[in-house]
């Protein structure tokens, strides 16, 4: 199996559209409050969730003039929230199709249809033309992808001269084995972890210049840790819970939420 299946395998599971309208049912959300933070806790798949995102766009200081690129989009969360709080024009792109269906849909719903456009594709093949962004991010999604420098040259393709491109990505930052499963691979075969020095070489060597670098560890493990246990029924082979096992990694200091500012040179 390649991995970009692989990855699909891991993420795409049918019905996803449904699965979130029945959650926010649950909790009392009908169509008509489904909004950027209702939606949040199911469609804002990295760590500090909705709050980081927001952190992201500040960073950013996006303006609605601003065309931005969601790098591994998932369902379009941080793309929504981020047009939502900037006014900017948002493109996504995922591998994963029934993140990208379920995402066309969940625009629609939330009104955002004309600021948001999602596309399946490969983020190391962007269907997306030469020059046509101002800003780009890529929220926990390095972690699936082994060729970090095809990932940081098709980033700079896409800038425009002087862009940013934010990356959010788990990173390590001390030696030790990992010990799977994590929230995006459940073994080794698909995980594709790298150290900072890692994505600062990838990014130098495709023209991009690092302009800030932010260790965002405080706080995140205890909010993983608070999360709920997914229970034993849905790990029959008695693995560990994959957030909390996160958390225990970023205690210990093997791995980090990391962020990085990159520049494209004007």
């Amino acid at each position: 199996m390649s991995q970009d299946a692989a990855i699909e395998q891991h993420y795409g599971r049918p019905g996803l559209l449904d699965r979130i309208l029945k959650s926010l049912a649950k909790q009392g959300v009908d169509g008509n409050d489904i909004t950027i933070e209702t939606l949040a806790p199911l469609d804002e798949f990295h760590v500090g969730g909705l709050f980081a995102t927001r952190r992201i766009a500040s960073r950013l200081t996006l303006m609605p003039r601003d065309r931005l690129v969601d790098l591994g989009c998932g369902t379009g969360g941080p793309a929504r929230a981020i047009a939502d709080i900037s006014g900017c024009t948002v493109s996504g792109v995922d591998l994963t199709e029934e993140f990208v269906t379920t995402g066309r849909a969940l625009n629609d719903i939330t009104g955002l249809a004309e600021q948001v456009t999602l596309t399946q594709g490969s983020i190391l093949a962007l269907p997306l033309p030469d020059d046509a962004f101002s800003h780009a991010v890529m929220l926990h999604v390095g972690m699936n992808v082994a060729d970090k420098h095809g990932l940081m040259r098709e980033a700079f393709r896409v800038l425009q001269p002087g862009g940013r491109f934010c990356v959010y990505d788990m990173m390590q930052i001390s030696d030790g084995d990992l010990k799977f499963p994590f929230p995006w691979a459940s073994d080794a075969s698909f995980s594709a972890v790298a150290r900072p020095a890692d994505y600062i070489a990838a990014a130098i060597d495709a023209g991009l210049a690092l302009e800030a670098q932010h260790d965002e560890s405080a706080g995140a493990a205890s909010m993983l840790s608070a999360m709920p246990d997914s229970g034993p029924a849905n790990r029959p082979d008695g693995s560990a819970d994959p957030f909390h096992n996160l958390a225990q990694h970023i205690k210990t200091g093997l791995l980090a939420p990391t962020e990085m500012y990159f520049r494209k040179p004007r």
